[in-house]
């Protein structure tokens, strides 16, 4: 019995800011994308939010951001239904799309009528359409090249205007300078139908006028190279910074970008050095390409031609036919930092914290797929089960549910530390954030006479730079956090405050630390954990909470610090804050 929940799993996720959005779109991209068989049990209701959810990120992402994640290198798609909701969007994203596209000729038969007239033109880009498909298209009128629209007339009558065909090289359009009359200037102008112009002759006039008129630049000679007869200037040499490759059975680049095929194809991924041997890099890229494994962030040098002279970074993935049989590799080449470690440019800590989302990653498959199974058991979708069974299920739900929750954070402190995301800026009141949470928790502590006192002046108002769901999550860890290993009858106490620091205006929080934490040497690696307490500061403990606090407030431009027995939270205030009249000096 296979359970696929994934769709349902990326819909409930909450994407609020702009890298969880960018997140939850490639994730849609990537389940709509999937060539789809009819199946009765299919949820048509799932997959209409999912469409739903795919075009409210359409309006909040940029359409530049979105062709860039279309056009990753090893993303293709074959549902047709994803070809037709790309089609009517952005040129960029259109064209995008139906470049990465790869449909079957059935499938195409059928999208190609459906394209409008714009998108028809797109489909020329790409070279590697089946003959019948290249057949429809020249049958529907589709041609590879276009040119630009006539000068409007004065003396005809305003026609509709037609959307520009897009061209294979890039052309700028330039307008129709008037072609003198042969009659004198006294003759009144006619119209098409008294000179018995035809349109064949319309567009060989069209055609020399381009031709006249097109502009010798620097992108047109890299495209049409001439001889150099001394009429035209030289051209200046690009340096690349990153291109597509595709390799064959044995390394050797077989394909590239058309600006750099000529000097790379025949290259091999792992040629030997000096004497013989291989580099420790070389090695690593010959044990990967034997055991056919995704290659990632590998160093490689090239040699030869001073545009890809140089060290550059490789991530590629291995390609097998439809019986399995390997092929051979694609992926892309780009520039090795300078001054830096190559494969990777923010040091040790960062490839760390790189490997350990690659393993959560690879976590979260099981334990959802658990997850899974036991919500079925305890639904009883598939039959009714006894309640024992159903109890157990309910628990094992319950269990994954922490374990994905810890992993989110894991996955969240490895970000944050190493930069990777930042927290979103906005407009949050401290005072009245700590009021509410204070207050929330004190409920929960009343049953061992506990809980937080807060001083803060009445009609306070402390407006930090911080979205309020960022701030509610950072606040909520912190007195949690202490709140899970308070004593009964133990009480912390809060005092916010105002102040000028170096880096400008702050706000204060000074929390007094619970008597299980003051002996604590190290207090961002505690391994204290709570004890008989409904609150828990989550699956790793006090240490690890306080961590990952720390991390947060760093990313907004505060920090989080242990001074003698207190612990003081800091966060930037916002620019024109009343409540700084009267603040102190850090």
């Amino acid at each position: 019995m296979f359970f696929d929940d994934r769709l349902a799993t990326v819909l409930r996720q909450r994407a609020t800011g702009e890298a969880s959005q960018r997140t939850q779109y490639r994730q849609l991209l990537d389940l709509l994308g999937r060539e789809r068989v009819q199946n009765p049990d299919d949820d048509l209701s799932l997959l209409a939010a999912a469409w739903l959810r795919l075009e409210a990120l359409d309006e909040s992402i940029p359409a530049a951001v979105r062709a860039r994640m279309i056009r990753e290198p090893g993303w293709r798609f074959r549902n047709p239904d994803l070809a037709i909701h790309f089609a009517d969007q952005e040129p960029d994203v259109a064209v995008a799309a139906l470049g990465r596209a790869d449909l079957s000729i059935n499938n195409w038969s059928m999208l190609i009528p459906r394209l409008p007239v714009r998108a028809r033109g797109f489909l020329r880009l790409r070279r590697d359409l089946p003959v019948d498909i290249e057949a429809l298209l020249a049958r529907l009128g589709v041609h590879d090249r276009g040119l630009p629209a006539p000068a409007a007339d004065p003396a005809r009558a305003p026609v509709a205007e037609e959307p520009p065909p897009m061209p294979t090289t890039p052309l700028r359009a330039v307008p129709l300078r008037p072609v003198p009359a042969a009659d004198p200037p006294s003759t009144p102008a006619q119209n098409r139908d008294d000179t018995g112009r035809t349109e064949i002759s319309a567009l060989v006039e069209r055609i020399a006028q381009f031709r006249r008129t097109r502009p010798d630049s620097v992108q047109e000679l890299e495209h049409s190279p001439r001889l150099p007869l001394g009429e035209m200037p030289e051209r200046a040499e690009r340096n690349v910074t990153s291109f597509g490759f595709a390799a064959d059975t044995s390394g050797r680049i077989a394909w590239a970008l058309a600006e750099v095929a000529p000097m790379v194809i025949g290259v091999r991924l792992f040629a030997a050095h000096a004497g013989g041997a291989e580099d420790a890099e070389g090695a690593a890229l010959s044990r990967a390409f034997a055991r056919r494994q995704p290659i990632t962030r590998a160093e490689i040098t090239l040699a030869g031609a001073p545009a890809i002279t140089g060290d550059w970074i490789v991530d590629a993935e291995p390609r097998f036919s439809e019986d399995g049989h390997f092929t051979g590799y694609f992926g892309r080449f780009r520039r090795a930092c300078d001054g830096s470690s190559a494969t990777d440019p923010h040091g040790p800590e960062a490839r760390e914290a790189d490997r350990i989302r690659q393993l959560l990653h690879e976590l979260r498959t099981p334990v959802t797929a658990v997850q899974g199974y036991a919500e079925v058991i305890q639904q009883q979708l598939f039959g009714p089960a006894p309640h024992e069974y159903r109890a157990l299920a309910a628990a094992i739900a319950a269990d994954a549910a922490r374990i994905l929750a810890g992993f989110e954070e894991l996955d969240r402190l490895a970000r944050l530390e190493t930069g990777a995301i930042q927290v979103d800026p906005g407009e949050t009141d401290l005072a009245a954030l700590l009021r509410r949470t204070s207050a929330q928790l004190d409920a929960a502590l009343a049953s061992k006479d506990a809980g937080f006192s807060l001083e803060l002046a009445a009609n306070a108002e402390l407006l930090v730079g911080l979205d309020p769901e960022d701030a509610e999550a950072l606040v909520w860890r912190l007195l949690a956090s202490l709140a899970a290993v308070v004593s009964p009858g133990e009480r912390i106490a809060l005092r916010v405050d105002p102040l000028i620091g170096r880096s400008g205006a702050l706000a204060r929080l000074r929390c007094e630390l619970p008597a299980r934490l003051a002996g604590e040497s190290n207090l961002f690696a505690a391994t204290t954990r709570a004890t008989e307490s409904t609150i828990s500061p989550g699956l790793f403990g006090t240490g690890f909470s306080l961590r990952l606090a720390r991390a947060e407030a760093r990313a907004a431009g505060g920090g989080l610090q242990r001074e003698d027995g207190s612990l003081l939270l800091t966060l930037p205030l916002l620019s024109g804050n009343t409540s700084t009249r009267g603040a102190v000096e850090a």
